[in-house]
């Protein structure tokens, strides 16, 4: 007999259906526990700002080892804030090479007023070839403060108000900056020749817009302009161009360091790590300090005792000097001896009646005058007697027409920024000069026609932003910006 009761037929149909039903329940409770698990993995997934690190590549110079300068360690990748993501880096090339440095001389420092933007007279003779709403993501509170009204749209169009612009100022910026990201070249430069500057004065036209690597809109734009320009300064050991046999390359080394400097200046306000831009920077920057020529200007080929020196080089160099020492970075804070010697030049080329020379003496139009008076007030020496002189000739002396002979787009940009700074009627009735004239000049795909209405413009080397769209409209975009992109920092009215 067995020891072991027996269950009934029922009883076994019952516990085998039972057994049934509960493994179908642990099933979809497993079920349903994987797809929770998943959607959470994807939530997290989609809150997270993925991004590949630029590929480093290491570019090894013919520099001795004993021309070297300490350097802070590069970063690998772009530390970017997770609500403004970027679809996109280029390479940046890391140079495992240094460069040799000069100490600049000390100087007593002096008062700064804004750091306004600013053209020469010309490129030189081989030149012719060739949304922000806060839009950078905020972060912008210990700014200059003279670069602080850009950075909200709010503020820009307050200050486009208070200054004579309205908002149909703000409306063509835009459209130019979305015909120049239409034009971008896949490696983030612009034009075929003459890369280096053309890519910096539309890096600045971003720039001066606020508009940074973090932008909503424009962000992978500026992010490539960059990427483009600290790849050559670091192929090059902060030599900013792409062909130094060019003697007419610190054109472009000029424009681009004013450009970098300054997209460090907003890069670094919003935690913004672009690797290398520091060092190109520092790089750029110490190559204009150590190669000043002995007159005080400085020369094609960066010549230092020889070679062709011109005011409108002179002025990109003063500049980019005045970006890198905005920039906060240790070796430019004594640079105010340097800016000296160059002011000086400038001196040399001004005429009796107030009117600055291309070259001291020179044959050709004073359309450098603008250019003069701004580099004087950046550098804080807005009260002397050339500054005074210049004004007058601006105000006694300069018109402007798109469509006639007096379309100098070039020499306008700086009288522009000049003006603003001076204020009062000398603004106003500045601003009644040119305003309107380059707002009805703007296609509709946001680019600029050719000024001058088929009549050969007053100034030099004017024919290059006639035969190149690109280049003025570059311009007449940086001369629509004047009302926000620095604050007047010398009115004396």
């Amino acid at each position: 007999m067995s020891l072991h009761a027996q269950l009934s037929p029922e009883a076994q149909a019952a516990l085998a259906a039972q057994k049934r039903t509960s493994t179908i329940f642990a099933l979809i409770i497993s079920v349903l526990a994987f797809a929770l698990v998943l959607l959470v993995l994807m939530v997290i997934a989609l809150t997270i700002n993925l991004k590949t690190p630029p590929e480093i590549i290491s570019y090894a110079s013919g520099v001795s080892e004993d021309e070297t300068i300490d350097r802070p360690e590069m970063t690998n990748q772009v530390e970017r804030k997770p609500s403004a993501p970027s679809s996109s880096m280029a390479k940046v090339i890391a140079s495992a090479s240094t460069s040799p440095t000069a100490v600049p001389i000390p100087d007593m420092e002096i008062t700064e007023p804004s750091l306004d933007f600013g053209n020469g007279d010309d490129f030189g003779d081989g030149w012719e070839n060739g949304d922000g709403d806060g839009s950078g993501g905020g972060g912008f509170g210990n700014l200059p403060s003279s670069m602080k009204k850009r950075c909200s749209k709010a503020d820009r169009l307050a200050r486009l108000q208070k200054e004579g612009g309205n908002e149909a100022c703000e409306d063509a910026v835009v459209k130019s900056l979305k015909y120049f990201q239409g034009s971008q070249n896949a490696d983030g430069s612009w034009q075929k020749k003459h890369r280096v500057g053309y890519t910096g004065l539309a890096l600045l036209a971003y720039l001066g817009h606020c508009d940074t690597p973090s932008s909503p809109e424009f962000g992978e734009t500026v992010e490539k302009a960059i990427v483009y320009l600290v790849n050559v300064g670091m192929a090059n050991n902060g030599k900013l161009a792409t062909d130094l046999d060019d003697k007419q390359w610190p054109y472009e080394h000029g424009i681009a360091t004013y450009a970098l400097a300054e997209a460090y200046t907003l890069c670094s306000k919003q935690n913004l790590d672009l690797p290398n831009l520091k060092e190109v920077v520092e790089m750029a920057g110490l190559h204009i300090i150590d190669n000043q020529h002995t007159n005080g200007g400085w020369a094609y080929s960066y010549e230092q005792s020889d070679g062709h020196v011109d005011s409108s080089v002179v002025c990109w160099q003063l500049q980019a000097l005045k970006a890198c020492k905005y920039t906060g970075i240790e070796i430019f804070s004594k640079s105010s001896n340097v800016a000296r010697k160059g002011l000086e030049y400038l001196e040399t080329c001004q005429s009796d009646d107030g009117g600055v020379m291309y070259r001291p003496k020179s044959a050709k139009p004073p359309t450098m005058t603008g250019g003069s008076v701004l580099c004087h007030q950046q550098w804080g020496k807005g009260s002397r007697a050339t500054v005074r002189k210049g004004r007058k000739f601006i105000e006694n002396e300069v018109t402007f027409g798109y469509d006639t002979e007096d379309s100098d787009l070039y020499a306008h940009y700086y009288y522009g920024q000049a003006m603003i700074n001076f204020g009062g009627t000398t603004w106003k009735n500045y601003n009644e000069l040119f305003r309107d004239d380059i707002l009805n000049a703007q296609n509709a795909d946001g680019s600029y026609k050719a000024p001058g209405g088929g009549k050969k413009i007053k100034g030099v080397a004017t024919a290059h932003f006639v035969r190149n769209a690109h280049y003025r409209t570059c311009l007449a975009t940086l001369m629509l910006e004047v009302y926000y992109r620095f604050l007047p920092g010398s009115s004396s009215q």
